[in-house]
């Protein structure tokens, strides 16, 4: 049996949908800590139980007859995030799973300015550890997270932003396609870290000119000190860890984390990622002039 761990949330979610059109249901169980989100899953015949990476015990009981587990990342950082996906890593091995798949990063690295690329790095050791086969998915950069950058710039015209390095931005949805390809049919055999990102690596400056291409607004790219873009954010009202999230995604980016662009995700896929171009035409037509 496959699980799929935070099928509640974004990506698992789509994981899940992709995979149920690749492996009957009977195969598949999900666990989230809150399975009430996932109602209609089990009346198709998906198995539906509780599953929380801070409870070990539901973790049991969940994982119990997996062949392969899907562990999501958590969404926390620090120690707390390690210690969570240890948790999670060691009751899929005590279950008896012949593999276990981790969501990583493509960045993860225990030196990254960027919070959470520590921790998936501690992680990927824990897996390396654990004596069970396993699969890391270094995802890409989510695309999703530019709309969110751009918003302020759409209505001021100015893209102030720290310095930053070119990101292969990727979409969830080829992501959890990928994910699913990769529980059900297994391509790898041993041990692998895939890095999974878009077609091309793209910075700032030609995020600012694709969204004024798009929009019609003209939109200037300008880059501005880290202290100043923190300050700015925490003015506008953001909490502390997560403006030092955003000043850290830059920073990671200077060193080069997030890029360059990799092929795997597209010989996996078997067709093209979807490019920041055309992520961003499909999120920002509502924005347009």
């Amino acid at each position: 049996m496959i699980i799929v761990t935070g099928a509640s949330g974004q990506l698992g979610r789509a994981v899940l949908g992709d995979l149920l059109e690749r492996v009957p249901v009977e195969q598949v169980g999900v666990s989230a800590r809150d399975p009430g989100k996932l109602a209609g899953l089990q009346e198709r015949g998906v198995r539906v139980r509780p599953g929380d990476y801070a409870d070990r015990a539901s973790l049991d009981e969940a994982f119990a007859g997996a062949s392969t587990v899907l562990i999501v990342s958590a969404n926390s950082t620090g120690g707390e995030a390690v210690r969570l996906h240890r948790t999670a890593i060691e009751a899929a091995t005590a279950a008896g799973a012949k593999r276990i798949v981790y969501t990583s990063h493509m960045g993860a690295g225990a030196a990254s300015p960027f919070p959470p690329m520590p921790d998936h790095a501690a992680t990927e050791e824990a897996l390396r550890e654990s004596g069970t086969r396993y699969t890391v998915l270094r995802n890409g950069f989510y695309a999703a997270t530019v709309p969110m950058l751009l918003r302020h710039a759409l209505t001021t015209g100015e893209l102030r932003v720290p310095a930053d390095g070119p990101v292969a931005w990727t979409t969830h949805a080829d992501l959890a396609e990928a994910a699913a390809r990769i529980l059900a049919d297994d391509p790898y055999g041993d041990d692998r870290t895939p890095p999974l990102t878009g077609p091309a690596a793209v910075g700032m400056a030609r995020v600012a000119e694709l969204a004024s291409e798009i929009t019609g607004r003209p939109l200037r790219h300008i880059v501005v000190p880290d202290e100043e873009y923190r300050a700015g954010l925490l003015a506008a009202g953001l909490p502390t860890v997560a403006a030092d999230m955003l000043v850290g995604l830059f920073a990671a980016s200077r060193l080069g984390d997030f890029g360059p662009a990799d092929p795997a995700l597209g010989e996996l896929l078997g067709r093209s990622p979807v490019t920041i171009e055309d992520y961003l035409r499909d999120a920002l037509t509502g924005a347009a002039a």
